[in-house]
């Protein structure tokens, strides 16, 4: 990198250093407070639990575990996962929005410091803190799911721990921050860009959480008389009895759920062959994750080009 492209580095950390250093903090904290419920916090819970177990007192057993380790470590994870918010907010608003807005931006430009050198330096330092700070995130809280310890209510798909222990969180912070520089540029304005950038990235992570199940071709198991039992930590997507070979819709099951009622002979006057349940054994976690996390990252570099394609038509057609 050339002289001038490190005093545009240096430029963006002073300009944006508080932001860098509350990240920081953020990243610390939550960090820390992993290793603290997980080392500390855990073993204690778990010993509680147990006394409750051998008590006899089911809620005990649950409130204390969710109080004391599973409700905590649980929300780090959804932190972790929902970081991308904050990243978008941070792009659109204070990274871009508002030095286009203060005119901050443009006296850069009259400096000798190209708007496309600009852009780029005000990507590249966010992006670097945050794909490290993320990554940390991210191989903490897959230390802190060990397979003895997992939390009660967060199973491997669930919102609170999928993207949390996986590169999807990564990806999803790199589109934010896409997204975030390329609402900025369209508006602005930081207010507006702020609220557009987080608008466009709640959309599309619960666009894709809709259609997870969707992104890997799933397991189907069938079996003659009753739904069939698939493996333990599996995500169970879809289950029913099929009639022709077809899902069967409308169909009330019911009827066969007396005693005084041959269940095979019910079935066959139904017009039921055969149950089925369609599900992602564990062993699906990673290609899920990969493509996802593939859809993610070419979001952010189609938005990423139409920022740098954006600015370079506006600085073009202004003069700046």
């Amino acid at each position: 990198m050339s002289l001038a492209g490190w005093g545009t580095v240096r430029t963006v950390l002073r300009v944006h250093r508080a932001a860098l250093v509350l990240w920081g903090l953020l990243v610390a904290a939550l960090t820390g407070g992993a290793v603290w419920i997980t080392e500390l916090t855990e073993r204690a819970v778990r010993a509680e639990q147990a006394s409750c177990e051998r008590a006899g007192h089911d809620l005990c057993d649950i409130a204390v575990g969710w109080v004391g380790y599973d409700g905590p470590i649980t929300w780090i994870g959804m932190s972790t996962g929902g970081v991308s918010v904050a990243v978008a907010a941070f792009a659109g608003g204070a990274l871009i929005g508002r030095e286009l807005d203060s005119g901050t931006a443009r006296l850069a430009w009259t400096q000798g410091v190209t708007p496309t050198r600009w852009l780029t330096a005000k990507l590249a330092v966010p992006a670097l803190a945050v794909t490290l700070g993320v990554t940390v995130l991210v191989l903490v809280f897959r230390w802190a799911w060990a397979v003895d310890r997992p939390p009660i209510y967060a199973d491997w798909w669930s919102l609170e721990a999928y993207a949390a222990r996986g590169p999807v969180a990564v990806a999803h912070a790199l589109c934010a921050l896409a997204v975030g520089t390329l609402a900025g540029l369209m508006l602005r304005r930081s207010l507006p860009a702020l609220g557009v950038s987080v608008a466009a990235m709640l959309g599309l992570t619960t666009l894709l959480t809709s259609y997870r199940d969707s992104l890997w071709p799933t397991v189907t198991v069938t079996a003659a008389t009753e739904i069939p039992s698939f493996p333990e930590n599996s995500w169970e997507v879809e289950s029913g009895t099929l009639a022709g070979g077809r899902p069967a819709t409308g169909l009330d099951a019911s009827v066969c759920d007396r005693p005084d009622v041959s269940l095979e002979r019910c079935w066959d006057d139904l017009g039921v062959t055969s149950h089925y349940v369609r599900f992602h054994p564990e062993s699906h976690y990673w290609p899920l994750q990969l493509v996802e996390s593939g859809i993610v990252l070419a979001v952010a570099a189609l938005a990423t080009t139409a920022a740098f394609l954006l600015l370079r038509r506006r600085t073009a057609t202004s003069g700046g």
